[in-house]
């Protein structure tokens, strides 16, 4: 592998209808919903890693500690980034925030796993 600290990517998303609380079940209000965020920092830490990961080889998210903090109507642009700050041998750990117009949105960590594909696989088929 050839992971090291540094790594970093950004994901940008406009927000539709799709992406609301209301939408995803999370809550009543049509705003960014935060399974949708999660989801926005995970794609973020996974952009980080390609190109990273020896073939047969994935990443999976293990840990997620995330603060939103901010509402985001529909129409409103936020940007992901995820920042890799340690490599523990199979075990990556990023820093990741969320960041619209006025500011902070989410901030928290992701912590991800690095494991043979096809064994993951089986071990996820019984």
């Amino acid at each position: 592998m050839t992971l090291e600290p540094g790594l970093s990517a950004t994901v940008t998303l406009v927000v539709t209808d799709a992406d609301t609380a209301v939408a995803l079940g999370s809550g009543s209000v049509p705003v960014l919903g935060t399974p949708r965020v999660v989801a926005l920092v995970e794609e973020a830490t996974c952009r980080a890693l390609d190109g990273h990961l020896e073939p047969g080889t994935t990443s999976v998210g293990i840990r997620v500690q995330l603060d939103h903090l901010q509402p985001n109507l529909v129409g409103t642009s936020v940007v992901a980034e995820a920042h890799l700050d340690k490599v523990e041998g199979r075990r990556l750990s990023f820093s990741c925030t969320v960041n619209d117009a006025r500011g902070i949105v989410a901030a928290g960590k992701v912590s991800r796993v690095v494991v043979d594909t096809d064994r993951f696989l089986d071990k996820a088929a019984g």
